[in-house]
């Protein structure tokens, strides 16, 4: 099997236990800016990797970089944002389904017209449809408000994906991979200028770090892991298959679909949804789908 197909796994993996601790952790409705923040402050170990690697880059890359790290934090914000107002599941799902096709568009426009051949173009069509399917909601409502933050966070993160690739086109993966992390984390620095800000991190009506700390950082592991992976699959992947890497999205949520089955039947206090005939049915079909969409990839 394709390296890059196993990573990207792994990372998809990975996320779907970090949108699990997201879920219990935001049922208490963060502040976006404090959640951003802490996101973003979770990047300061990078600083660790300094005296282990060398850390030049060319000039002109940078504003590739800074605009890759603005990129993610400003799509952090527009899901939190979102969150604030709607369901984190409702969320995950319109930004997850939108990344694939943004994706596809800004890989010709920064990457250039790479073309799909053969069985990866209906690969990534079975993948876009599984992804897609299993990532609906019964009760979706796609409201104005709703739409504007999750698909401004669905192009940011595709900005970032794309922009990443440009990146590591031109560095190491572990120099790239730096700098870009740092970059995010410098960048949540600025927001403790305002008072506003302060008050929403630091302010006891926002997450209880006491009560949700452990789920918090579980959350944010998980999640790291799943950028490392990511980042490291996207270093990998040709060119090409960019797109097609993003469009297995739909692998994040047969994992996040298969871990809440289990806990709603075996762990109910933990977490219990309501799971009906209709639901896990439309589930398979899309698990269907997504594994002729992998099958084809290893063809």
């Amino acid at each position: 099997m394709l390296l890059w197909l196993v990573v990207i796994i792994l990372a998809y993996f990975f996320f779907s236990l970090s949108n699990l601790g997201d879920k219990l952790v935001l049922a208490g409705r963060a502040k976006p800016i404090s959640y951003t923040f802490y996101v973003g402050l979770m990047n300061a170990p990078t600083l660790l990797l300094i005296p282990f690697i060398d850390i030049k880059v060319p000039g002109g890359l940078f504003i590739w970089i800074f605009a890759d790290a603005v990129a993610f934090v400003l799509g952090m914000y527009f899901v939190y944002k979102a969150v604030e107002k709607f369901e984190v599941t409702e969320v995950m799902t319109v930004v997850g389904s939108v990344q694939p096709v943004f994706i596809f568009i800004l890989s010709w426009f920064f990457l250039g017209q790479q073309k799909l051949v053969g069985l990866q173009i209906l690969a990534f069509l079975l993948l876009l449809l599984g992804s897609f399917l299993i990532s609906l909601e019964k009760n979706l409502k796609l409201s104005s408000g709703y739409l504007k933050f999750t698909l401004a966070a669905g192009l940011m993160f595709s900005i970032d994906y794309v922009f990443s690739k440009v990146v590591y086109l031109a560095v190491p993966f572990i120099t790239g991979f730096f700098w870009m992390k740092l970059l995010i984390f410098i960048l949540v620095l600025p927001l403790l200028f305002f008072k506003k800000n302060r008050k929403d991190i630091f302010g006891k009506k926002n997450i209880s770090i006491k009560k949700t700390g452990p789920l918090f950082l579980f959350a944010q592991f998980s999640g790291g892991a799943a950028n490392i992976l990511q980042s490291f699959a996207v270093y990998i992947v040709p060119v090409a298959l960019v797109p097609v890497a993003s469009s297995l999205r739909g692998v994040q949520y047969v994992f996040l679909f298969l871990i809440t089955l289990f806990l709603t039947i075996f762990f109910p206090k933990i977490l219990k949804e309501g799971i009906s005939k209709e639901i896990i049915i439309r589930k398979i079909i899309s698990i269907i789908l997504i594994a002729g969409g992998l099958a084809l990839l290893v063809l």
